[in-house]
């Protein structure tokens, strides 16, 4: 069987060249998409990793790559476990159907490659 092994990182460089090209072509708009981001997932009546579970969730039921490798990592790094991580996903194949859980490989290679406990 061939290793179907998805690569987060260069999911994630891709991603962050993509946001660092349209701070060169339009830096007002960048700026302002990262600050919407900060806002969004600041803590407040949710926790910053309560936030990022939702969106590692929203990244799958919407199969987008890029935004589970993101979130992927952003929520290891406010302490999200492989367990919550996968059990977001979850949730996400519940309401996203059989798409959301073929996308549920690319949280699990993230969670692998980006050292989810």
């Amino acid at each position: 069987m061939a290793d179907v092994t998805t690569d987060a990182q260069k999911y994630l460089d891709q991603f962050h060249g993509l946001i660092q090209r349209l701070g060169k072509e339009d830096p007002d708009f960048a700026g302002a998409l990262m600050e919407f981001v900060k806002q969004a997932e600041k803590p407040g009546a949710l926790t910053t990793k309560t936030k990022e579970l939702i969106s590692v969730a929203l990244g799958v039921a919407a199969c987008c790559a890029y935004c589970i490798a993101f979130h992927v990592k952003n929520a290891i790094a406010e302490e999200a476990t492989k367990k919550e991580i996968l059990e977001s996903c979850l949730v996400a194949a519940l309401m996203g159907g059989g798409p959301a859980v073929a996308y549920i490989r690319y949280a699990v290679d993230a969670c692998d490659q980006f050292g989810a406990k």
